[in-house]
């Protein structure tokens, strides 16, 4: 085993954290993820896996305490009361068998749950709308609804202490929780004690904890989640002002203080707006206030920048979410001196739509993730092959990749071929799109990886025909058995998607494009319209790069908002307001209906009233269609096929069918995982099932 490298000998360090110890200053902090009180089994096996890849604290997601705070469908955990405590204690319980400490929590969202199951009127400092557009309001809280929410919260640490948690969180953080409430003077209005001035404002969170230590803190740790800066300026709490004077004033009363940055979207900003360690300088003051552990994020896959944050006194433990689900066992990995095989994190946020979503989340670059439970798989092991068979993987994409390693690591003997010189396929060309470069690590992981393997041979710029495949899987010194196609996808230019099934008219009196198109290198010229009936992040990133080229650009979309889409992975806001910071002209709800030489003619979606404007190129982000003619070919040759000694023909990734990213490459990994396997069931994975009981 490759040793580590003694540089990093400071992040495996023990820490203290009161009355328990980490092994080690890796700390999972809390996090979402689609399945918490729906799916606890899923949820369980998660968490055990990231203790089990070296991760010396696993944490749970939000976990509400009353049923006064209903997250409604979002999957978050629920400790409502005793009978929720058995499926929490089984994640503990997970997390502990290999050696790490457990954290929950705990969470009252205040005028942030509209209550929709519980149909309790949500509460908090003052009377407020909830923060969505249900039409429900918030309740101000009396002194009695203060006491009985100091009651939930203690109970709520109690049960926690039972089901064999070590962490107990004191959560003020993201703006979605009622304590945050209280310390905002946009929301805390009140004229009592629990308002006003700030230690005023504090005092409901200083009680709070205090009371949580008093109830667990004999046995469990308590953390307080803080968020220091809401990003604001001076209408919300700045590092600078009031969040430095809330780590004053508590600095040495939790056991341990994570911080972040305040909302969810700004803590979890995507790579597209922010790279590596963008939260240190909001955050890097808390350690001179206080002598106790801190713990922070900033979507961190470099340990030399790791070593950097502990020794230059920014934190005490590094904290990560994404990057944990990226790799689970980014610490052993270091741990053992195995830097190239870590799967960094490439910041899409594909993990955070899972949440919204209320589905297990899964990641673009670990197609485990969601899947230790229902599906048995593990982020680093996997079945070995049942033959000594080869396999001939066509296509060098993300799905092409992600198949060619995980049969290779079965030790199938494994020939990949690319059509181009260059490896990755749409994921290498879409990485240079504007602000996409991060999401190269997809094919720079599996490409490193690849090169290692010995029974794995790449060949580059090799487009073979059906004749090929056929002449090649005959031969001896081949003798593939089974034929994997990841030949990818292709975008259409008629304009078909959601609003057309037909071709868009006109079409031939315009220059025409798609993204395919621009990213090969075509020059688009005058006044470009963009046609966006994708509504993921395509239509959005190319109207940037386009501006960029100084190009005068509409971007016509059916849709409410620009890459619609993108509101679950937290950036839509982001992409709209850069470009209309660049000067793009936008145009939500239209349709385009017609095209004409030197116009466009667009709809309102809603009136139908049209509209025509100038347009020397149009660009059409509608739908992709598989690149399946050499599947088809060799399919329609069952003859050849059996000459060939050919028994698997697959299609795998977007040429079976056009998805995203991380859907490409979850098809290349199962295709790899059910090489020869048994033929599955007609459930092609466990579920979580509701038990119902007979009445007595």
């Amino acid at each position: 085993m490759t040793q580590r490298d003694p540089r990093y000998d400071i992040l495996f360090e023990q820490v203290p954290i009161g009355p328990v110890t980490a092994r080690n200053r890796f700390y999972q902090v809390p996090h979402c993820n689609g399945m918490g009180h729906v799916r606890p089994n899923t949820l369980a096996a998660m968490r055990g896996i990231k203790a089990e890849g070296g991760w010396a604290v696993v944490c749970t997601e939000e976990v509400e305490i009353h049923a006064n705070s209903d997250n409604g469908l979002a999957a978050e955990g629920r400790l409502w009361d005793d009978g929720d405590i058995p499926a929490l204690a089984k994640m503990a319980a997970a997390v502990h068998e290999h050696g790490a400490l457990a954290g929950i929590e705990l969470v009252h969202g205040g005028y942030s749950s509209a209550n929709h199951y519980s149909r309790i009127p949500p509460i908090a400092p003052s009377v407020a709308s909830v923060n969505s557009y249900d039409p429900v309001q918030a309740r101000a809280m009396t002194k009695a609804d203060i006491r009985d929410f100091r009651k939930w919260h203690r109970q709520a640490a109690l049960r926690g202490k039972q089901a064999g948690f070590d962490l107990v969180y004191v959560y003020a953080g993201h703006n979605l929780t009622l304590l945050m409430h209280f310390l905002s003077r946009r929301f805390n209005q009140r004229t009592d004690e629990y308002g006003g001035s700030l230690e005023n404002r504090v005092r409901l969170f200083r009680e709070v904890l205090e009371e949580t230590k008093e109830a667990v803190g004999d046995r469990c740790a308590v953390a307080v989640r803080f968020a220091v800066d809401e990003l604001l300026g001076p209408k919300g709490i700045t590092a600078e002002n009031e969040g430095r004077e809330v780590i004053e004033m508590l600095a040495e009363l939790p056991d341990l203080w994570d911080v972040n940055i305040s909302e969810w979207e700004n803590d979890s900003a995507t790579s597209r707006f922010e790279k590596e360690g963008y939260q240190e300088p909001y955050i890097g003051f808390v350690k001179s206030l206080t002598s106790k552990p801190v713990v922070g994020v900033g979507r961190y896959t470099s340990p030399d920048t790791m070593v950097s944050l502990i020794q230059r006194g920014v934190m005490d433990l590094i904290g990560a979410a994404r990057p944990s689900i990226a790799d689970p066992f980014l610490p052993k990995k270091i741990e053992e001196g195995r830097l190239d095989e870590i799967r960094e994190c490439i910041g899409c946020n594909i993990c955070v739509a899972g949440d919204w979503l209320a589905v297990p989340m899964r990641c673009t670059q670990n197609p485990t993730m969601g899947e230790e439970w229902r599906r048995g798989w593990h982020p680093e092991h996997i079945e070995p092959s049942r033959s000594d068979e080869g396999v001939l993987v066509v296509g060098g994409g993300p799905a092409g990749l992600e198949c060619a390693l995980a049969l290779g690591q079965r030790g199938y003997r494994v020939m990949l071929a690319e059509a181009s010189e260059e490896l990755g396929g749409r994921v290498s060309r879409e990485s240079r799109l504007p602000g996409l470069a991060e999401w190269g690590r997809v094919r720079d992981y599996r490409a490193t990886l690849l090169e290692k393997q010995e029974n794995v041979t790449l060949y580059r710029g090799s487009k073979l025909s059906a004749e090929d495949i056929l002449e090649f899987s005959a031969k001896d010194q081949f003798g593939f058995s089974h034929v994997l196609l990841a030949t990818g996808a292709t975008w259409r230019r008629d304009g078909i998607a959601r609003e057309h099934r037909e071709p868009i008219l006109g079409l031939d009196h315009m220059t025409v494009l798609t993204p395919d198109d621009l990213m090969d290198g075509v020059s688009a010229s005058g006044n470009v319209v963009i046609f966006d009936d994708e509504h993921y992040y395509m239509g959005g990133v190319l109207a940037e790069k386009l501006r960029l080229d100084v190009h005068e650009v509409r971007l016509v979309t059916p849709a409410p908002d620009i890459s619609n889409w993108t509101h679950h992975t937290m950036e839509q806001g982001r992409i709209q307001t850069r470009l209309l910071e660049l000067g793009v002209e936008l145009a939500p709800q239209h349709n385009l209906v017609s095209v004409h030489s030197g116009e466009v003619e667009l709809a309102c979606v809603f009136t139908d009233r049209r509209t025509r404007h100038v347009c020397d190129t149009l660009v059409l982000v509608t739908e992709r269609l598989p690149n399946n003619t050499l599947y088809h070919q060799l399919q329609s040759n069952p003859e050849g096929l059996a000459q060939a000694g050919i028994k698997t023909l697959r299609c795998i990734g977007d040429c079976f069918a056009p998805g995203i990213i991380a859907a490409a490459v979850h098809s290349g990994h199962l295709a790899a995982r059910e090489l020869e396997a048994e033929a599955p069931g007609e459930v092609p994975f466990l579920r979580e099932r509701v038990v119902v009981l007979n009445e007595i």
